[in-house]
Order: C-alpha cells, then sequence, then structure tokens
C-alpha cells in the first residue's frame, strides 16, 4: 500500500499546493491599494508588465517579486517530496503554480500570463541555466535599455543553457511549460479580438 502512496503523494501534494500558491493574487493586492483594476486598463493582464505600466516601476516591484516567489516556491514543494534521483515533481509543483497564477481560484480565474512565475520555477528547476539567461537579459538591457527585449532574450537563452547543463530530457519538461506561457499570450490576444478590442 505505501509503495503506491508515497508516488501518488509526490504528485499530488506538489500539484495542489502550487496551483494554491499560484493563485494567491500578488497583483490585485499591490494595484489595490492604489484602486486601480490590472483587468480593466493597459493590456488587462493582472502582472508584473501591465502593474509597471499602471502603477510605474517602483510600485510594480512587489508584484514582480511575489509573482518570481510563487514560482519558486511551488517548484521547491515538488523538489522537497522528490526522491533524490527524481526531476518531474519540481517541474509538475512550478507547471502547477503557472496554471494557478493563469486561472487563479482566488480571482475568478482571470489571471496573467505566468512569465515572472516560469523565472521563478527556472530558477528552482535550473538554478545555473537560469543565472545565464538573467546574465543575457542583463546584457540585452545593457544594449538596448529596454526591458522587452531584455525579458525575450533571457526566456529564450534559458533552455539553450539548460540543454548544456542539465540534458535533452529536462529541457524539453521546461520547454512544456514555457509553450504553456505562449498558450496563454495566444489566448489573450484571442480574447481581446473577441471583445472587439
Amino acid at each position: 500500500m505505501l509503495a503506491f502512496v508515497r508516488p501518488l503523494v509526490r504528485a499530488a501534494l506538489p500539484a495542489v499546493a502550487g496551483y494554491a500558491i499560484g493563485s494567491f493574487p500578488t497583483a490585485d493586492l499591490v494595484s489595490g491599494r492604489r484602486r486601480v483594476d490590472l483587468r480593466a486598463v493597459g493590456d488587462r493582464n493582472p502582472g508584473w508588465w501591465n502593474a509597471r505600466q499602471a502603477l510605474g516601476n517602483r510600485a510594480a516591484r512587489p508584484v514582480l517579486v511575489g509573482d518570481i516567489a510563487k514560482g519558486m516556491l511551488a517548484a521547491s514543494v515538488g523538489r522537497r517530496v522528490a526522491r533524490h534521483d527524481q526531476w518531474w515533481p519540481p517541474v509538475l509543483g512550478g507547471g502547477a503554480a503557472m496554471v494557478g497564477h493563469a486561472w487563479p481560484v482566488f480571482a475568478g480565474f482571470r489571471g496573467g500570463r505566468a512569465v515572472a512565475t516560469f523565472g521563478g520555477v527556472a530558477g528552482v528547476l535550473s538554478p545555473r541555466s537560469a543565472a545565464l539567461a538573467v546574465a543575457t537579459g542583463l546584457a540585452v538591457f545593457g544594449l538596448r535599455r529596454s526591458v522587452a527585449p531584455a525579458v525575450q532574450a533571457g526566456f529564450v537563452a534559458f533552455p539553450f543553457a539548460q540543454l548544456v547543463v542539465d540534458g535533452p530530457r529536462r529541457t524539453a519538461a521546461t520547454g512544456v511549460l514555457m509553450s504553456f506561457v505562449g498558450l496563454r499570450f495566444a489566448t489573450a490576444t484571442a480574447a481581446k479580438r473577441g471583445a472587439g478590442q
């Protein structure tokens, strides 16, 4: 019986905890203090990018930190319950946090795009790869003095760095999480078009 229960716990605990952590409405708490509804302004995304546009860099910083922390915490739950040779529970916990961020139970299932949450997950899954991705982003920011291309460069650099550091299997799992971010952008774009915006 224990042989069945333990693997079930290793899957269920990161999934449930990750979704609950990801659902924590960081952006709503920050923007609510300033009486701004991020779902009604800008790109209508309750995340750091829209908070930055609507509230300014300094006010939006807690949103970025909080969303990254959600990904790190959820992936860490998975790492905590995993056996020493298991890499998938942190991926599961991190992925669940991204789903929770995108469709949060505490905010009417209307959430963000999970880019910053993925960044936190990436930092737990492959710290060296994440450090290389951040360095790439900072280098691009230094050249372009623009946040958007820096974030994009870091996002693209991560799987290439991970392929070298961790090999193809773990990189493929990370690719699934990255594909989720792409899916969220696509669904948000489709929703805007459907609303005639």
